[in-house]
């Protein structure tokens, strides 16, 4: 009931024909888990008459020893236009993750290949490893990657409380003949914490702030304050 089309923001360098909108997304896939640590994904996903993407996925979790494990996260997308944009992107993401205890340490790497950015429905989110508060480095032959560090704070007696930080940095985009490789950092840091008894059990507070510079987009430093509740139905 509502018309979509396909996020033109950055350098994706996406254009339109005299179509420049559909109401009609169809998508469809499945997730099949081999083992208990093995489980791959394929979702085919369309916005009629503006692009249509293959979508692969494959997630590993590898057991080391007491509390420790590396989680192996690759992704894989290809888009093509459906006659009414210029639609062309490969884009590629890995993302590997060590667990320790309560610590997480993880490292990611995405990169993006075709004559255009990576397209999908404006307002939504997307299946890039590196989306992240404000950007999603999805631009035009951008490559980027990403440090993380997470920490549970349940392994020293504080159940409910966790930290998150991360860093990314992306290069080599297309901003046109003559002009310079367009280049954009981020830097988020999450500190949340969800009740686990009593008249407040299960509702969540996030304190979230992420600061992003790029010489070819805006400028932005940003908070947000998040308050969840969840209900369990059984």
């Amino acid at each position: 009931n509502e018309e979509m089309t396909a996020f033109n923001g950055g350098r994706r360098n996406i254009q339109f024909g005299s179509q420049t909108s559909s109401d009609e997304f169809l998508f469809a896939g499945a997730r099949y888990t081999w083992s208990p640590e093995l489980s791959t994904s394929y979702f085919y996903g369309g916005l009629d008459g503006i692009y249509k993407e293959h979508n692969f996925g494959l997630v590993h979790v590898l057991p080391l020893g007491d509390k420790q494990s590396f989680k192996t996260d690759l992704r894989y997308v290809h888009q093509t236009d459906d006659g009414g944009s210029n639609v062309d992107a490969d884009a590629f993401g890995a993302m590997f993750t060590y667990k320790l205890g309560g610590h997480a340490f993880g490292a990611g790497y995405q990169q993006l290949n075709g004559d255009t950015g990576f397209a999908y429905i404006a307002g939504s989110d997307n299946s890039l490893v590196n989306l992240v508060q404000i950007n999603d480095f999805g631009n035009e032959d951008e490559r980027s990657w990403q440090v993380r560090y997470d920490y549970d704070f349940a392994a020293m007696g504080i159940p409910g409380l966790s930290l998150m930080t991360r860093y990314l940095s992306g290069d080599n985009v297309d901003r046109g003949p003559g002009a310079s490789e367009g280049k954009t950092w981020e830097r988020n840091t999450d500190l949340a914490y969800v009740f686990q008894s009593g008249p407040l059990k299960n509702l969540g507070l996030r304190l979230r702030n992420a600061t992003t510079r790029s010489n070819f987009g805006s400028d932005l430093d940003e908070n947000r304050f998040i308050v969840s509740y969840s209900l369990p139905l059984w």
